[in-house]
């Protein structure tokens, strides 16, 4: 009796299994490239976000490094606490631009910072007045434009609340309290609070400061005749037969 084999073709049943297993793969490899794609935004914002923060603090960081030189050039600091004498690093306007071309209004931020100072500090009448003491763009601190950033620095100034004179417009110990505020790229803040003691050394780093001065000008002068073109070189030889100088 003959045999007869039967066969049954399954490529259809095959072809629908396939198409299945590559849509799945087709949705994980979207869903890991999208997560990378994530992941790598949110590095880059963190790392932008750390960048910004460390550059803003080392702003506020320089700015009480410029303040202090014109502290120590003040001999009354009582004329500090008064607002008598501010810094020569002054912006022209009260309500500036931050980094990110919103309004910064000094006055009022003045006002928040009296206010949260009034509210924490226990010393009733020598709680801190704080004083607008010095504010401008970073980039004008030097004076030359060397300073490439867009932050924006505040610093207030404020008697030592350690003193029990009940008079915080009259400095009686020699100690000043100053907080340095700087608004940096992306909104970023960072505030920074010192004291500034005056030691028996004051006046020896007033003329130091002084010193320093008068020799970078000294420097400049010499200068000026290599870096100006057209100016001319001259050579000053000691007379010692005359006493005088001979330019030649």
């Amino acid at each position: 009796m003959p045999v007869v084999a039967c066969t049954r073709s399954h490529s259809g049943d095959d072809a629908g299994t396939a198409l299945i297993i590559a849509l799945i793969a087709t949705v994980l490899l979207s869903a890991l490239g999208v997560g990378l794609v994530v992941m790598s935004n949110t590095e880059g914002a963190i790392a932008t976000n750390f960048r910004d923060g460390s550059e803003t603090l080392y702003a506020a960081d320089a700015v009480v490094e410029r303040v202090v030189q014109d502290i120590l050039l003040v001999p009354r600091w009582n004329d500090i606490l008064t607002g008598a004498s501010l810094s020569a690093f002054i912006d022209t306007s009260l309500t500036p631009t931050t980094p990110r071309g919103e309004p910064l209004d000094l006055t009022a931020m003045t006002s928040e910072i009296q206010a949260e100072s009034d509210a924490t500090a226990p010393w009733a009448a020598n709680n801190p007045q704080w004083r607008l003491y010095a504010y401008g763009p970073l980039a004008d601190l030097s004076g030359t434009g060397t300073i490439r950033s867009p932050a924006y620095v505040v610093v207030w100034v404020a008697d030592d609340p350690s003193e029990t004179d009940n008079d915080p417009a009259a400095d009686a110990n020699g100690v000043l309290t100053l907080l340095a505020m700087a608004v940096g790229a992306g909104g970023t803040t960072r505030s920074v609070e010192v004291t500034v003691a005056k030691t028996d050394t004051t006046e020896i780093e007033r003329g130091q400061i002084a010193q320093r001065g008068q020799e970078e000008l000294n420097q400049r002068a010499r200068k000026a005749a290599v870096e100006l073109p057209g100016k001319t070189l001259t050579v000053s030889d000691m007379n010692l037969a005359q006493g005088g100088l001979v330019v030649r």
